[in-house]
């Protein structure tokens, strides 16, 4: 058995949020026939249903984000599973928009939802599914970043995104988290959103075209004259075959 836990904070406020991807990672999951409805349990909702031959749990704490442990160590106690049985899938600034990694343990990465599991479980040993939202690009704007809505324009990659999680969680079932991470990065191709806030071809789109940060930075000095006679100006036409 493998319990999903997908983070994000409840009610209409925060549906559309950065920091509630792991939600809609979930729900793009359990569009899959092999789900039964949502119901509420463990202080949030979840949906059981087969995977690859395996039973599944989804699991949306509805506890607010910085208590997502409460919820999913009850889960954890009643359906008795190690930390090896559960997958965490969280939003992750540190991964540019619509890129993918999956890692077992390591630091919470100050994200509140880890940190709350973390506590709760007393362990790390668990996966996690980090889904990239981009930086920012100034720690002030991280806030306002991750409780901001997805933009118009983030629709372009974002449901593709979460589709092909959604259609390769079997891999993720399975254990075979690079095939996964493969098979996500194939279907949604391995270039950068162009645009989505946050991305770094958002941050580049004011450069000059054709200059480089060098180049743009020490600006358009005073053009060298060439010398025209003299010894200096024979040398030149030696060399570059200067005609008279």
């Amino acid at each position: 058995m493998l319990l999903i836990a997908g983070l994000g904070n409840p009610g209409s406020r925060y549906a559309g949020n950065r920091h509630n991807i792991g939600f809609m990672a979930l729900d793009a999951i359990a569009r899959d026939p092999a789900f039964g409805p949502w119901s509420k349990k463990f202080s949030g909702e979840i949906a059981e249903g087969l995977v690859g031959g395996e039973k599944v749990v989804l699991l949306k704490p509805q506890t607010f984000m910085n208590e997502s442990g409460r919820s999913v160590g009850d889960a954890m106690r009643f359906f008795k599973l190690e930390p090896s049985q559960l997958v965490v899938i969280h939003d992750e600034l540190d991964l540019p928009p619509g890129k993918l990694r999956v890692k077992t343990g390591g630091g919470n990465g100050g994200h509140n939802g880890l940190r709350s599991i973390d506590a709760h479980l007393g362990s790390k040993d668990y996966r996690r599914v980090r889904l990239g939202i981009g930086h920012p690009g100034s720690k002030e704007a991280v806030t306002p970043h991750v409780l901001g809505d997805f933009a118009k324009v983030d629709r372009e990659w974002l449901e593709p995104f979460l589709d092909a999680v959604a259609r390769h969680v079997d891999s993720l079932a399975k254990g075979e988290d690079a095939v996964f991470m493969n098979k996500v990065a194939m279907a949604t191709g391995a270039s950068e959103p162009a645009g989505a806030k946050g991305s770094a071809s958002s941050a580049q789109a004011a450069r000059p075209k054709g200059q480089s940060h060098v180049r743009q930075a020490r600006g358009a000095g005073p053009q060298v004259k060439i010398p025209e006679r003299g010894p200096m100006a024979e040398m030149l036409k030696r060399l570059f075959g200067g005609k008279d």
